[in-house]
């Protein structure tokens, strides 16, 4: 296997291009609220220049009472065309820490069929930390025309998880820490049920990366392994609303694994209702 990611690029990469035409920079972080971060006021702060925030919280189904529910293919061409970014560019994405939040929009646009888009490794922060260009300028965009190509066989549906759930024969792997999986540690949002579906494993999102960079593929593939995955077979990534089961997904396609899906209705849906299996334990 190769020693990186094939969805990722390094600093030295980004700050050659800065200037490049076709070039899209996207700062894409958000945090929970324990975070104590406000991504927002961090990019009006300083960002890498050219870049352009998009808000997780805002690029949304306006129509669901879910949070972070992919919007239509209609309403995303509009929230990233008026951002000035075209389906033909380029786009590379990033966020504070590094693999947090930026894998969601690394998979919103490869949903939508833009599949030139990547990772930066180590985030912002370490941008930051090497004395690399920031600024708190406006970027100045021109709107354009974004073309969407919906790939809606790279995501999951809650009926498509109460019948894999039913069936027993899915894969499930869940990004959430362990003591959410296990219901030992309650969940960050209200009116949620503690545990985990029937069948899933718990693959917590950080054990996918270090220092900032997503695991060479060798360790992806062991830290796959190791939570119970068998990777010939179909696996469905889930979290509490989609955000962190991205980087599952980014992990999967980072060593070449295609059948998976997201869910992303994840455990913000799945939890809440009373008409879903709920299990506990660390299995």
């Amino acid at each position: 296997m190769p020693d990186q990611s094939p969805f990722t690029v390094d600093a030295d990469w980004l700050q050659e291009r800065l200037t490049e035409p076709g070039i899209s920079i996207v700062d894409a972080s958000w945090y929970l609220p324990a975070q104590k971060r406000d991504a927002r006021a961090e990019y009006k702060a300083a960002h890498i220049p050219g870049a352009i925030f998009f808000d997780q919280d805002l690029v949304v189904d306006p129509d669901s009472d879910l949070p972070h529910t992919l919007p239509s293919p209609e309403l995303f061409a509009q929230h990233v065309g008026s951002m000035g970014i075209s389906a033909d560019d380029t786009i590379i994405v990033y966020d504070g820490p590094g693999v947090h939040s930026a894998p969601r929009v690394w998979w919103m646009f490869r949903v939508m069929g833009v599949y030139q888009v990547y990772l930066l490794d180590g985030g912002f922060d370490r941008w930051k930390a090497a004395g690399r260009p920031v600024t708190a300028e406006v970027t100045k965009v021109a709107p354009n025309v974004f073309h969407a190509d919906f790939d809606a066989t790279q995501l999951a549906t809650l009926s498509d998880m109460q019948e894999l759930v039913g069936a027993g024969d899915v894969q499930i792997a869940d990004a959430r820490p362990a003591g959410r999986f296990a219901g030992t540690d309650p969940e960050p949002r209200p009116g949620l049920r503690s545990g985990h579906m029937p069948g899933a494993r718990s693959v917590p999102s950080p054990t996918l990366s270090e220092n900032g960079s997503l695991l060479p593929p060798e360790r992806l593939k062991e830290v796959l392994e190791d939570a119970g995955l068998d990777l010939s077979k179909p696996i469905v990534t889930s979290c509490g609303s989609g955000v962190t089961a991205a980087i599952i997904t980014l992990a999967l396609r980072s060593i070449g694994h295609t059948a998976n899906r997201l869910y992303d209705g994840s455990w913000s849906e799945w939890g809440r209702r009373s008409d879903t299996p709920v299990v506990t334990g660390k299995d």
